[in-house]
């Protein structure tokens, strides 16, 4: 998901030793520990959370039905289906792996040669591959669906689950099921797949918890849903004693029988545990010391001895913590792929990566033309007396990178960008965006409000301070929820782009490179969201709509073909923020990267929370929760598509420093040293008007 593209290079390995390892794992699934299939990737994913029920169609249970099936009158065996899907899923992903090597080295050879027949063999090659890729999903769907239904236990025992910690971490007295989860009924079943007609409407933090050991949580999506907005009810710390204390309850009394329900509660535990760490770590135990060392010391104390299941635990500890410290430190497309290629068996959509979507992307190399050096040297001139209304350089997380190349970025000015093609920029923008964007997750986007996030188009009043509205907001969190930081960052770094392309237009020197400049971002913006980077298309907008910007004279020049583009750019944006799921109409975000608006995304959220969350009796509404899981799922639903232009690492050295000297500008103070962006009468017209003026003034007196 880092990566925006990555080379041919693959690491072939020897998969026969692994293939009749995973054999004899599944065959021993019967076991009380969850089994080593099942140990990669118990996380739910995002379409889970999105689709809930209707993530598994029919065709998905009437492969399931045929698995592990020898002969038709061959009774069903789950050890058979798991043996027979993990030798089917390993064997497909093996043959897309080396389809996709074969596809790169053919992509690289048309790049050089531009031979007929590579051409002719490149569009085949691309639809095989869709092929292969569609089937490992279905395979990949299919794995899900039979880990679904495991360790699940009915809903009259759910009472049990409740009962079988020793401490309740909301200490609530013994109640039933109707008193801690409240259900709906509907006429009619609209899914296929979903046995009974109750859906679960509220319920108490304790409840809310519970129901996570239901036979369909993981079939309804309830799993990833409760894993994304669980922090509005309980705390990490409350949520983390109640999965230990089941584990301690049951993990010494569980026997080898998988039908017990102290088997299905302490199994459903280790796999909920799991399915928490791989989605929510960097969100919930990287920013929360006390909650990984508390949860280091249980597994170290009392499941390693009893279990070889903590020994894996405690690796996939060890392993987000290496891939969270790893994805902080910016590494090259090569270190990227030596990365991937030692991982082993991968899932579907880090080989994704590695198909591009377009074969005639190529790299694109410029440089500043000859004819332009007394431009330059005037602009450094400019630049030098603007120096004192610009703030000092700084890194920040999308800035951090220095070049040595460009080191006087900041002396060649706005002229590169008028060179750069808009493509060009639109693509180089976008593998910057991607950067900060695949670093964001769902819960980042929750409670907004207490962060101070806010609609560029609301004012604050001038009477009243920040301080004063800081303290108006609500915490939708309870008090002693962490919450990480990151959508601050976010939308920190989209108001840099902002202010950088303000900038770059104020302080054009003359109206015709303004005129130029204009006409680059406008294209740039367009280029972008016909690309569905509309993260980058609004950030050009809000810097074009500055108030300054808004008022120089190069807009009545400007051609009118692209003068409309600013009104395709503001019916975007409108288009945006009519529905929070817009972007996840139809199939198209599946097959093309999309990278949506951070701030109109957590607007939406925003709306999503306003009002109560508990009802009249107590009771957490699940219906407004899960209607908000299902909106920040999309966040993990794009990071699965990155882009794969090719980067121009020159490009990208250049617009950083540009923005880093930007972000902070005062755009007035810029646009007060430049006379172009003022409206210039000329000399004949003044004087004109004023010998009109004495000419009426004298009329009267003769």
């Amino acid at each position: 998901l880092q990566s925006n593209s990555c080379g041919p290079g693959f690491a072939e390995e020897n998969t026969s030793s692994e293939e009749q390892a995973m054999i004899n794992m599944a065959g021993n699934s019967h076991l009380a520990s969850p089994n080593l299939p099942d140990f990669h990737g118990c996380s739910p994913g995002w379409s889970s959370a999105f689709y809930g029920a209707e993530c598994f169609d029919s065709e998905v249970h009437s492969y399931l039905k045929n698995l592990g099936k020898q002969k038709s009158s061959e009774s069903q065996n789950i050890d058979a289906k798991k043996v027979e899907l993990e030798q089917l899923l390993m064997m497909e992903t093996k043959n897309y792996r080396k389809t996709m090597k074969f596809y790169q080295k053919l992509l690289q050879k048309e790049r050089r040669s531009k031979g007929p027949e590579t051409k002719s063999m490149l569009p085949k090659l691309k639809g095989q591959l869709q092929e292969m890729k569609s089937k490992v999903q279905f395979l990949e769907l299919v794995k899900k669906y039979m880990q679904a239904k495991q360790w699940g236990v009915e809903s009259y025992v759910l009472p049990t689950v409740i009962h079988s910690g020793k401490t309740d971490t909301m200490d609530m007295a013994p109640m039933g099921e109707s008193s801690l989860l409240l259900y709906y009924h509907t006429e009619k079943c609209q899914c296929k797949n979903q046995n009974g007609v109750r859906v679960l409407q509220a319920g108490t933090p304790l409840g809310l918890m519970a129901y996570l050991y239901s036979r369909n949580a993981f079939l309804e999506g309830y799993v990833q849903q409760f894993l994304y907005t669980f922090r509005y009810f309980c705390t990490q710390e409350e949520f983390l004693q109640f999965l230990l204390d089941r584990i301690s309850s049951t993990l010494s009394s569980a026997s080898l029988d998988p039908s017990t329900s102290l088997t299905k509660i302490c199994n459903r535990s280790f796999y909920i545990l799991q399915a928490w760490i791989e989605d929510c770590y960097s969100v919930d135990f990287a920013t929360n010391t006390d909650l990984l060392g508390t949860l280091k010391e249980f597994i170290s104390s009392k499941v390693a001895s009893l279990n070889g299941y903590g020994e894996r635990l405690l690796s996939l500890l060890e392993d987000a913590s290496t891939r969270r410290s790893g994805s902080a430190d910016q590494c090259s497309s090569v270190d990227k792929c030596e990365e991937e290629s030692e991982e082993g068996r991968k899932t579907l959509h880090s080989l994704c990566k590695k198909l591009s979507e377009d074969v005639s992307r190529k790299n694109f190399y410029w440089k500043l033309s000859r004819g332009m050096g007394p431009i330059a040297q005037y602009q450094r001139e400019r630049l030098h007396t603007g120096s004192a209304v610009l703030p000092k350089p700084c890194c920040s997380s999308f800035t951090e990178e220095s070049s040595v190349s460009f080191a006087r970025a900041d002396e060649v000015g706005p002229f590169l960008l008028i060179e750069c093609s808009a493509q060009q920029l639109c693509w180089q923008l976008t593998l910057l965006q991607q950067e900060v964007f695949n670093k964001c997750h769902p819960v980042h986007f929750l409670n907004s409000r207490a962060l101070g996030v806010k609609d560029k188009c609301v004012a604050v009043p001038k009477a009243v301070s920040a301080d004063t509205v800081s303290l108006k907001v609500c915490n939708l969190f309870l008090s002693k929820c962490i919450q990480d930081q990151y959508l601050l960052q976010l939308l920190k770094n989209a108001d840099s782009i902002s202010t950088w392309v303000a900038a770059e237009i104020v302080t054009c020197h003359t109206t015709k490179r303004q005129v130029s400049l204009l006409s680059k971002f406008l294209l740039t913006a367009k280029c972008c969201y016909e690309q569905r980077n509309f993260a980058t298309a609004m950030q050009i907008l809000a810097g074009l709509e500055n108030l300054i910007v808004r008022q120089l004279p190069a807009w009545k020049i400007l051609p009118a073909k692209v003068a409309e583009i600013m009104e395709e750019l503001k019916a975007v944006e409108v288009f945006l923020k009519s529905d929070s799921l817009c972007l996840m109409e139809g199939d198209r975000f599946k097959t093309l990267p999309t990278i949506p608006s951070a701030r109109v995304l957590a607007m939406h959220v925003q709306q999503l929370e306003t009002g109560g969350f508990t009802m009249t009796n107590g009771a957490h509404k699940w219906t407004k929760l899960r209607n908000i899981a299902k909106v920040v799922s999309q966040v993990h639903a794009f990071q699965e598509n990155p882009y794969t232009y090719a980067p121009d690492f020159k490009l990208q050295s250049y617009l950083r420093q540009r923005i880093t000297r930007f972000k902070d500008a005062d755009i007035s103070a810029l646009a007060a040293d430049n006379c172009a962006n003022f409206h210039q009468i000329p000399a004949e017209k003044h004087s004109r008007k004023i010998q009109d003026t004495l000419r009426r003034m004298k009329a009267p007196f003769q």
